[in-house]
């Protein structure tokens, strides 16, 4: 309990400023970002199916959110985050989750290496784009004793995470030594009140169903995809499964009541995740003491909090972005397959120059999905036997037969050969789509153009099925027309 304690005291603290930010990204007051982490990661806590994983305001669905506020406002964004948790309901149920087994290993890895980058590439502005009246050595200094803590304390002890530590120390310094560098307090004012139950003040017609529509069904799909590769990284850190249907079913309902308590959509947070794991985090336990020492840091030591130095929570994100990122990935590249190199390529690519998640997975994985049947499509192979008398050529056929295999499969065929009869073996071939039927087709009929008889054998059920349904080499119409 106290490892799971002390680790969801750093999550919550981390939370804070990121869901400011959040909200800034979505254009809405910063206690709308406040008020979804808290509310989500309690929900989670007791119903998500990925324990220890982090379930927050993030800047995947901040991102989706700011042409719907900029037009139409909080109450219409409100409404959004009640449908998009709607629409994750539905996902569930539909058992989307039994999906994410089309993520491969190198999307997920792509994806945590843009993740990484992203994270980093987000704390720059903190060190690099500072007040006039910041002296920035004051900032760097801090920044590296954050660090310092950070990587040197656990080599003398791991009672207490090193990050909170780093939290509480280089605060102290800052304060004692009266140092003016940008704190939390700077991003925003603190709620100081819980959030309240009302409806989002919008009109119940079409016309409002049209305009949230587009936003909520994005920040659905953002959440599940986020939801399935952050558990799949937790996963590996932990040595654990999931259930991901669990944990967009939560996810759902985390949504779905966060709009009527005034907060934003969220979706799993990676970075906050990997912290709570590396901070010794393992159970539900963890992420409930993220989601109720946020609000109690919030309400209760709301000016203790707002002194605290971003520069320390900086080094943390830097400490999260070093340890999301996949090293072993540019250490193997020689060892993997050039395909799965160039799939994690792409999803770090994409993810990184558009800054948008969903798309970078969505590109590697339909990459991943086209390398793969090229591969499959090499592995159709045809032998063939001509019998004794020279009258009967055999073609045995093995292989997968579908809309990327089928030049492969015609090259096999010799139909200009002086025999009587073909017999096409297929006991060792799938034939799975509509273009494959229409090669079997073009076989047959060229065969018999040139006075050719053709038997098709050893056929499996399922394809003998599809033929039935669609080949036309055996309809009389067809028939008639062959000289």
């Amino acid at each position: 309990m106290k490892a799971d304690i002390l680790a969801g005291a750093v999550v919550g603290l981390a939370l804070i400023p990121e869901a400011i930010a959040f909200s800034i990204i979505a254009g809405v007051d910063p206690k709308v970002g406040l008020y979804a982490s808290f509310i989500i990661a309690v929900i989670t806590s007791f119903l998500g199916g990925r324990p220890a994983m982090i379930t927050a305001a993030t800047g995947g669905t901040a991102l989706l959110m700011t042409g719907l506020v900029s037009s139409h406002g909080l109450q219409y964004l409100l409404a959004a985050t009640i449908l998009a948790g709607i629409f994750q309901l539905g996902w569930n149920l539909i058992q989307i989750g039994n999906q994410a087994k089309f993520i491969s290993r190198a999307v997920t890895i792509g994806f945590a290496n843009a993740l990484g980058i992203l994270i980093f590439k987000a704390q720059l502005p903190q060190l690099f784009e500072l007040p006039d009246d910041v002296i920035s050595w004051h900032v760097y200094a801090l920044f590296a004793g954050g660090l310092a803590i950070i990587y040197l304390l656990p080599r003398l002890t791991t009672v207490v995470p090193s990050p909170l530590v780093a939290i509480v120390v280089i605060t102290v310094i800052s304060r004692v030594l009266g140092l003016n560098v940008p704190t939390v307090g700077d991003m925003g004012d603190l709620p100081e009140s819980l959030p309240l139950f009302g409806l989002p003040q919008v009109p119940v017609s079409l016309e409002t169903l049209q305009i949230i529509f587009p936003t909520a069904f994005a920040i659905s799909i953002v959440g599940v995809l986020q939801c399935f590769l952050t558990a799949n990284v937790v996963d590996d850190l932990t040595n654990t499964s999931s259930d991901k249907n669990q944990e967009v079913k939560a996810l759902g309902i985390g949504n779905f009541i966060s709009g009527f308590f005034g907060g934003m959509a969220g979706s799993a947070m990676i970075g906050q995740s990997v912290i709570n794991v590396k901070s010794g985090g393992r159970t539900r336990l963890s992420t409930l003491s993220a989601g109720v020492l946020l609000l109690f840091f919030l309400l209760v030591l709301n000016q203790w909090v707002a002194v605290i130095p971003m520069a320390v929570l900086v080094a943390i994100m830097v400490m999260v972005s070093i340890g999301t990122f996949n090293w072993s990935s540019i250490s193997n590249v020689k060892r993997v397959p050039r395909s799965e190199t160039a799939v994690m390529l792409t999803t770090v690519v994409i993810t990184v120059f558009t800054s948008n998640l969903a798309l970078g997975v969505v590109v590697g994985i339909s990459l991943n999905a086209i390398l793969f049947s090229r591969k499959l499509a090499d592995l159709v192979f045809v032998d063939t036997l001509l019998s004794p008398d020279g009258n009967e050529r055999i073609y045995s056929v093995a292989g997968q037969i579908f809309f990327v295999s089928i030049n492969n499969f015609l090259k096999a065929f010799n139909f200009r050969e002086d025999i009587n009869l073909v017999r096409i073996d297929l006991t060792n071939a799938h034939l799975w789509d509509q273009s494959a039927i229409a090669a079997i087709d073009k076989v047959v009929l060229n065969f018999r153009r040139n006075g050719i008889e053709v038997n098709l054998v050893g056929l499996n059920e399922a394809s003998a099925t599809l033929i039935d349904r669609l080949a036309i080499h055996d309809k009389t119409e067809y028939n008639k027309i062959l000289p």
